[in-house]
């Protein structure tokens, strides 16, 4: 029975670590698509016309800068970097 102990222990470590590499990956996921919302909100202020879409859009570009520097901050506080995905 040592060894099904044994073996049973070694799965958890590996499911453990691929929980890591999940959330790592999500959160990855997180910041790519909070630059691509960024990105967007730059191109909508660029074809802005009109004070109100102007408006709108400098608002929306605020607020799609805030969560992607919220994103990355969380990232790497995880220490998640490019180059390690």
């Amino acid at each position: 029975m040592r060894w099904w102990r044994n073996a049973r222990q070694e799965e958890g470590v590996k499911s453990l670590n691929q929980l890591n590499m999940d959330e790592d990956w999500g959160v990855f996921l997180e910041v790519r698509n909070a630059q691509v919302e960024w990105e967007r909100a730059h191109l909508m202020f660029d074809e802005a016309l009109g004070q109100d879409q102007i408006d709108y859009a400098i608002f929306i570009l605020e607020a799609a800068e805030r969560k992607y520097q919220i994103h990355l901050k969380h990232a790497k506080s995880l220490g998640i970097n490019r180059s390690r995905m």
